[in-house]
């Protein structure tokens, strides 16, 4: 262990303190690892967001927006609340990136010209390291640094250290993979919510249809007003199938802009890896390195 620990670091006298910038911990809820989000705040935030919504939609009343998304049953409604704990997701996620990318400003290795990282100096990495966060765990770049460097200091093989950084690069791009998965099944849930909710249309159509077919007896006078209703229902089926349709475009496009912003911050770390901690390595002589029992 370095000579400090996370307990006795005040989040004040660092650069980066995750405690006290991680959005989530601003919230008052407990943060999430790295890119991460925690689900329950996304979903308290959704539900804010739908009521919201809709209490502006009743404000409103009478608007064509009130009644695509108010009269037409539950299926808009949960299409809402669907697209917004996907953008409080989205949310969450873009500020909690923007904190971890931060972290390639700083230089973990001491400011000297001539410094060699090697088993004998990884303590003062380490040092240093704790003087710019509180919590490097929290942090993709300075944990994938911290994961290489122990075992630097444990085991002594200078070698090692680039092949760990290697497979710690890619646990992160597997850990930043399953951020997403909870946003894939809303894409997936949201055009099913559409599509159900076409077919419940159209099932009221046909069924208001059949009884006005039953009542009007073939008198045009009376099934032309009748017919009203048969298209208010075509109205639900097309309306439902738009919303769904246009929520999941946007969604789609946004995880796709975040996903891209996230994967150039996992090649910057490995690139800041590179330059910053395996050429700084050094072989230790022959007669000094660690003999194995």
């Amino acid at each position: 262990m370095s000579s400090k620990s996370f307990s006795e670091l005040d989040a004040s006298t660092v650069v980066l303190a995750w405690s006290r910038l991680d959005i989530e911990q601003k919230l008052f809820f407990t943060g999430s690892r790295f890119t991460r989000v925690n689900t329950a705040l996304s979903f308290l935030l959704a539900l804010l967001l739908t009521l919201t919504f809709h209490g502006i939609l009743l404000l409103a009343s009478g608007t064509i927006l009130h009644d695509k998304f108010i009269g037409n049953g539950p299926i808009p409604t949960s299409i809402v609340f669907l697209t917004s704990w996907s953008l409080a997701i989205l949310f969450l996620k873009w500020r909690k990136l923007a904190l971890q990318k931060k972290c390639l400003k700083l230089n973990v290795i001491p400011d000297e010209v001539d410094f060699v990282l090697s088993p004998s100096t990884v303590d003062r990495v380490f040092d240093r390291m704790l003087e710019l966060v509180d919590d490097p765990r929290q942090f993709v770049l300075f944990n994938r640094i911290s994961v290489a460097l122990s075992n630097l200091r444990n085991i002594g093989q200078v070698s090692d250290v680039d092949e760990i950084l290697r497979s710690q690069a890619e646990s992160d791009e597997a850990i930043s993979e399953s951020s997403y998965v909870l946003l894939n099944g809303f894409l997936w849930a949201i055009p099913i919510l559409g599509f159900i909710g076409t077919v419940l249309g159209l099932s009221i159509a046909i069924g208001e249809f059949g009884s006005v077919m039953s009542a009007s007896g073939g008198n045009a006078d009376q099934l032309l007003p009748a017919l009203k209703n048969v298209t208010g229902g075509l109205g639900v089926a097309f309306d439902t199938t738009l919303e769904a349709l246009v929520a999941a475009l946007t969604i789609q496009m946004l995880v796709t802009f975040l996903r891209k912003s996230e994967q150039e911050f996992l090649d910057s770390c490995s690139e800041y890896c590179t330059g910053k901690i395996v050429n700084k390595l050094r072989l230790l002589p022959f007669h000094e390195q660690p003999r194995s029992s």
